[in-house]
C-alpha cells in the first residue's frame, strides 16, 4: 500500500524525524510513503502568494504566520541524507504546490533541478478565498461560483504540464457546502485533462479525518467513477501532518481505488 501525501512540517529536518514516519508506516503496513512540504514554507515560492495575501486580512495574517519559515536548502539536504540510508519502506520526496494561474512557468523554473521525485499541484485558494481554512469564512460566499472557479482552476492545473499529480481533487466539499448544479461535466473535463497529461489523482483521507461530519472519505463517488473510466491513476494518501496519521484509512482507500 502507498501513502502518497505526508507532510513533515511539524518536526525538524533530521533523519531521526523521518524515522518516526517510517516506523508508523511499517506499523500500518505501508510499502511506500511520499513525503513532502507545502511550498509556501520556502521563501523561493513566496511571490506566488501576492494575490492571496492581498485578498483579506485573514490571508495576510496566515501567510505572515506560516510562510517562509523553513529552508529549501535544508529540506534538500535532508532528502540527500535519507536517500543514503536503507529503510523498510520505499520513500519518495516532493512538494505540494499551491496552484495560481499565471505562475506555471515560475513553478517549473523554481522546481527545476531540485531533484524531487514529484510535484503535487493543489488548489487551496479560489480567487484568493482560503476555502478549506475555517468554516466561518464561507459565510455569505456564493457557493456555485466558488465551485465553478475551483474546478476551472483544477482543470487548468491538470492541463499545465507542470505537475505529476493533483492533490485532493474535491476538497472544496470539506465543510459540507454543495453546489445547486450537477458536477458531472466538470468531472469529465478534469478526468480528461488528467488522463491527457498522464497525471495521477490524490485519493485522500485528510478531509474526512478533519471534518468527518461533512466530508466523505476520499472523493465523491461520481468523480471516482469518472476518473477510473478515464484510466487516471489513483494514489492513496492520508494527507498526514504528523507521524501518527500516516496510513490513516489507506486500506479503505485502496479498496475504493481497486473496486470496479
Amino acid at each position: 500500500m502507498i501513502d502518497g501525501h505526508i507532510h513533515i512540517e511539524s518536526g525538524p529536518y533530521t533523519p531521526e524525524w523521518i524515522d518516526r514516519f517510517v516506523q508508523r508506516a511499517a506499523e500500518t503496513r505501508m510499502d511506500e510513503i511520499w513525503l513532502l512540504e507545502h511550498c509556501y514554507r520556502f521563501a523561493e515560492f513566496a511571490p506566488m502568494y501576492e494575490s492571496a495575501r492581498a485578498y483579506s486580512d485573514y490571508n495576510r495574517a496566515w501567510f505572515n504566520r506560516r510562510a517562509c519559515t523553513a529552508s529549501l536548502e535544508a529540506y534538500l539536504s535532508l532528502i540527500h541524507q535519507v536517500r543514503e540510508k536503507a529503510y523498510p519502506v520505499r520513500i519518495r520526496f516532493g512538494l505540494e504546490v499551491c496552484y495560481f494561474r499565471g505562475y506555471e512557468s515560475f513553478v517549473a523554473q523554481t522546481a527545476k533541478g531540485l531533484g524531487l521525485d514529484f510535484l503535487l499541484g493543489s488548489v487551496h485558494f479560489v480567487g484568493g478565498f482560503a476555502f478549506d481554512h475555517r468554516p466561518e469564512l464561507w459565510d455569505g460566499m456564493d457557493v456555485d461560483s466558488l465551485y465553478r472557479q475551483y474546478f476551472e482552476d483544477s482543470i487548468a492545473l491538470a492541463k499545465s504540464g507542470v505537475f505529476d499529480g493533483l492533490g485532493h481533487p474535491d476538497t472544496i466539499k470539506l465543510f459540507g457546502h454543495r453546489p445547486s448544479f450537477p458536477l458531472t461535466g466538470y468531472y469529465e473535463r478534469l478526468a480528461q485533462a488528467l488522463s491527457e497529461s498522464k497525471m495521477y489523482a490524490d485519493l485522500n483521507s485528510g478531509a474526512a479525518r478533519r471534518y468527518p461530519e461533512t466530508a466523505s472519505l476520499g472523493m465523491e463517488d461520481e468523480l471516482l467513477r469518472i476518473l477510473k473510466a478515464h484510466h487516471v491513476r489513483l494514489i492513496t494518501s492520508s494527507d498526514a501532518h504528523c507521524p501518527e496519521d500516516v496510513g490513516h484509512r489507506i486500506a479503505e482507500l485502496t479498496r475504493l481505488a481497486e473496486s470496479e
